[in-house]
């Protein structure tokens, strides 16, 4: 049953949208104009009669969200905010992809009030709201008690053809329908058009049969301009409370214009003649632009109106929940402001020299211990739980009826892992991790890169991190992998060198309300340092530091990161018994490093001393800046072997008495 009939008002409303959309495209010069004609229709329904948000209050935990997977629609979805009442200026939509406007040409979530995730890598948008969904259900068990339901909302979104074509999506997909995730709703703008064409050049399965098998309910809205059976849809997907849906809106690209129907108007502003035909089609006044009518203003400011009372009788029911459930009340704030709780670090666990293990289990031991003192930590591991050292001892896993575990089984899909994950983060209220072996932090580079720059607090647990990994051969052996994402702007990349700077590097990523951290782990043990013979782990916060001075002026510095600092060490040894002074710096963090003083840097590279040698068992490309033109770097710069790990590390030069003598050929006499 509808909720109330729609009237010409509704239709004028929807030819706002599209005209503010095209108008924006039109005065770049730039953008996609096809989207915004064919699919305002369906945005309209869904943002003024289901989506629950309040313009003033983008922060309200319980809103509904909605994602524009299709990204490059961008023009759309600012339309909407602008006209919705959200903080976005008429004079922004004419500033639309302009530098320093926040009407960028895809949405930015760092820029524009309302936009919940950054889109526009196809696919994408769609993992995250699938990452929204999980975490909207792990909060609801974790906090919602009878009688007292803080957390219920839905996830939206709009995907398109490109999106669906992506193998993320239909990685996420399958996730969410083995998960059931029920208040995932996605409308997919099913027009048939693509970019360079019609679709049916390479995308001819039938989408919904593909959608059902993945246990997802497919719903069909055969024309696109129908706002009754738009809403109809949607009242039926809110309905199936145990699977998401997809609803298929069959749109025409361009709807109006005169290139209507084609992949001419997918991309490519309209041209003024064309701007005209379109406006002229619906009965538009084709002198105005950036024009909104009179009487649609404030009937579109009502959904953000009734949000901002929804979010009034939320605050009085949460006010009502605190009396009850005080202490759970406490943790749902601090989850949502990005706190800690007290004493959060105060298990976390100590390593004595002596002992030895990889640095990924002494992850294990430190994520254990966080879980336990942080509720809203929730992650899991692409298949690899058990390599990653990623499960806890108490803990099954996050499953349909058992929402409130914070162990998720993502499954061979690291693409979708890196996707959820940020949809995840961006729902506030949790911490989240995802790990899988380090050579398959390729597949989620797409994902890591809009984790950064979107500076969403993320950890990624890096396994298995160099050729030391052995018999598995060059196919999973990484050698370029950690240099890659140390090219990433806004990413920290920690590869600590025993079990204790493990525990420092988890401490550094639990405390980032921004910016995502890559924990580079070892599958080898290694030997816990001495902090009572060499300088404490907890210097792992500078990025680099001097683990081990030299007696006096050193004639050489020693730099290296994980398993092979203790070649290091064992080489200022030998090379003392030479008469040959050496520091040795453990280097675990470029971007540490870098936002150090530059007082402490040079304290730790002194200017005069040029003779540096760096040990890193990858390539060597990012080790020349810290080694100056005289130094020298042992790494790898081609792919690995297979063979027994220490061999293979053999093999490549990883060996004490191979620092030594490289180290000795850059003093000069």
């Amino acid at each position: 049953m509808t909720e109330k009939p729609f009237t010409p008002l509704d239709e004028l409303s929807v030819n706002t949208i599209r005209f503010l959309s095209i108008d924006m495209v039109q005065k770049a010069n730039s953008g996609h104009p096809g989207l915004p004609l064919g699919a305002a229709p369906m945005a309209y329904v869904l943002w003024n009669r289901f989506l629950k948000f309040n313009p003033q209050n983008t922060h309200w935990p319980n809103h509904d969200r909605f994602i524009l997977s299709a990204g490059h629609g961008s023009a759309l979805l600012y339309s909407l905010i602008h006209l919705s009442g959200y903080d976005l200026p008429m004079e922004e939509l004419k500033r639309f992809r302009q530098l320093g406007s926040k009407t960028p040409g895809h949405p930015e979530s760092l820029l524009t009030p309302g936009i919940e995730v950054t889109t526009g890598p196809l696919g994408q948008g769609f993992g995250n709201g699938v990452g929204v969904a999980i975490a909207e259900e792990f909060i609801a068990s974790k906090f919602n008690r009878e009688g007292h339901e803080i957390m219920n909302h839905y996830t939206y979104g709009i995907v398109s053809d490109g999106d669906l074509m992506e193998g993320v999506a239909s990685e996420a997909a399958s996730l969410a329908g083995h998960l059931q995730l029920g208040k995932l709703i996605y409308l997919y703008d099913d027009n048939l058009i693509s970019l360079d064409g019609p679709t049916n050049l390479s995308f001819t399965e039938d989408v919904l049969a593909r959608f059902n098998a993945y246990g997802w309910q497919t719903l069909i809205v055969e024309d696109g301009n129908d706002l009754e059976a738009i809403e109809k849809a949607i009242i039926e997907a809110q309905a199936e409370t145990t699977k998401p849906s997809l609803i298929a809106v069959k749109t025409i690209i361009g709807y109006g214009s005169p290139q209507e129907g084609t992949s001419k108007v997918h991309g490519s502003a309209l041209g003024e003649e064309n701007v005209r035909k379109t406006k002229e089609f619906f009965g538009w006044d084709p002198e105005k632009t950036f024009y909104v009518p009179e009487e649609v203003k404030e009937p579109l400011l009502e959904a953000g109106k009734k949000g901002a009372a929804l979010e009034v009788l939320w605050n009085a029911k949460f006010e009502a929940y605190s009396q009850a459930y005080p202490e759970e009340a406490k943790m749902f704030n601090l989850s949502f402001s990005g706190k800690l709780p007290e004493d959060w670090d105060g298990n976390l666990p100590t390593f004595k020299a002596g002992e030895s293990l990889a640095t990924r289990q002494a992850s294990g031991k430190a994520l254990e211990a966080l879980k336990n003192a942080i509720p809203w930590i929730i992650g899991g591991s692409a298949d690899l739980a058990s390599s990653n050292d990623t499960p806890t001892q108490s803990d099954i896993s996050f499953q349909p009826g058992h929402y409130g575990n914070s162990n998720i089984w993502f499954g061979v899909r690291e693409h979708a892992m890196g996707a959820i994950l940020n949809g995840m983060a961006s729902h506030s209220g949790v911490r989240v991790y995802g790990g899988t072996f380090l050579t398959f932090s390729d597949y989620m580079r797409g994902a890591i890169r809009l984790a950064a720059l979107t500076q969403a607090p993320v950890t990624y647990i890096f396994t298995h991190d160099s050729v030391g990994l052995g018999e598995d051969g060059p196919t999973h052996q990484p050698v370029e992998q950690v240099t890659a994402l140390r090219a990433i702007p806004g990413l920290t990349v920690i590869r600590p060198a025993d079990a204790n700077e493990t525990v420092e590097a988890w401490r550094i990523a639990i405390q980032r309300t921004k910016e995502p951290v890559a924990l580079i782990l070892s599958r080898q043990k290694l030997p816990v340092i001495d902090q009572t013979k060499y300088a404490p782990a907890s210097n792992v916060a500078k990025g680099a530091y001097i683990l081990s001075e030299s007696n006096g002026v050193p004639s050489v510095i020693l730099i290296a990161t994980g398993s092979e600092v203790q070649l290091i060490v064992a080489a200022q040894e030998k090379l003392k018994q030479e008469g040959i002074e050496a520091r040795v710096v453990s280097m675990p963090s470029f971007e540490l490093f870098e936002k150090q003083d530059q007082a402490y840097k040079e304290s730790v590279f002194p200017p005069s001393i040029h003779a540096r040698l760096a040990v890193e068992a990858g390539v060597t490309q990012a080790w020349w800046k810290y080694v100056t033109a005289e130094g020298d770097v042992i790494g790898i710069d081609r792919f690995g072997e297979s063979g027994v790990g220490e061999e293979v590390l053999i093999y490549f030069g990883f060996t004490v008495e191979n620092v030594v003598n490289k180290a000795k050929a850059l003093i000069k006499p």
